[in-house]
């Protein structure tokens, strides 16, 4: 049986990193529309540059343009047997198209909830390696040679839709458009709700519990 897993969550939930830990322990496709947009815009392509501007300021990318990206990514061999999207659905209008690419299956909702001040300590914190992609934090992951990736010796950067004015507009954005997708959800599918705040392990040992009971 094909499992459909979504997860929800502000920016700065952890969704991102517990969704590839779930991939890994599932055997399925970890479908993040993030990374599959700036994997365009580092490769310049149209719809590359057309995202750049838009996810730079915050701002959510057009349906139509997520919605194509989606839809040819889960029709690869693959997901065939289920697959965990991260960052899709983030409006009403998505996760309508979603049903209908589901013909009717509901999904598993995974939300993660997590206060914003904490989000924007989390994500504004954040660091990223140049060459492999790291990702360290100036508080709670640091890099032993400061703004140098001790992995490579890369420099680390912060990315710009981390800066904490971009990450407040995030989570304001997040709220308007995104959020309601909790009460969307509630009622037409599989919903679990999970405390963010907690260590890593602990939210992933939830997770798991939860998907488990399936």
């Amino acid at each position: 049986m094909s499992t459909v897993i979504v997860m929800l969550g502000p920016p700065g939930s952890g969704k991102g990193t517990q969704a590839k830990k779930l991939a890994l322990h599932l055997g399925i496709p970890h479908i993040s529309t993030g990374d599959m947009l700036r994997e365009e815009v580092a490769r310049g392509t149209k719809l590359g540059k057309e995202a750049k501007s838009i996810m730079e300021s915050g701002r959510l990318v057009p349906d139509d343009l997520v919605d194509a990206i989606v839809k040819e990514r889960i029709a690869r061999p693959d997901a065939r047997n289920g697959y965990i999207l991260d960052g899709y659905p983030r409006t009403i209008k998505q996760a309508e198209f979603l049903e209908n690419l589901l013909n009717g299956t509901p999904p598993v909702i995974l939300d993660i909830e997590l206060e914003d001040d904490v989000a924007v300590r989390r994500l504004s914190g954040r660091r990223t390696c140049q060459a492999s992609g790291h990702i360290f934090h100036v508080e709670f992951n640091p890099s032993s040679r400061g703004d140098i990736c001790d992995k490579d010796g890369s420099p680390l950067v912060q990315r710009a839709d981390d800066k904490e004015d971009v990450v407040r507009k995030r989570l304001r954005v997040y709220q308007r458009d995104t959020a309601p997708l909790v009460d969307y959800f509630q009622t037409k599918a599989d919903f679990h709700r999970v405390a963010g705040d907690q260590a890593p392990e602990n939210v992933f040992a939830e997770l798991q519990r939860i998907l488990n009971q399936q």
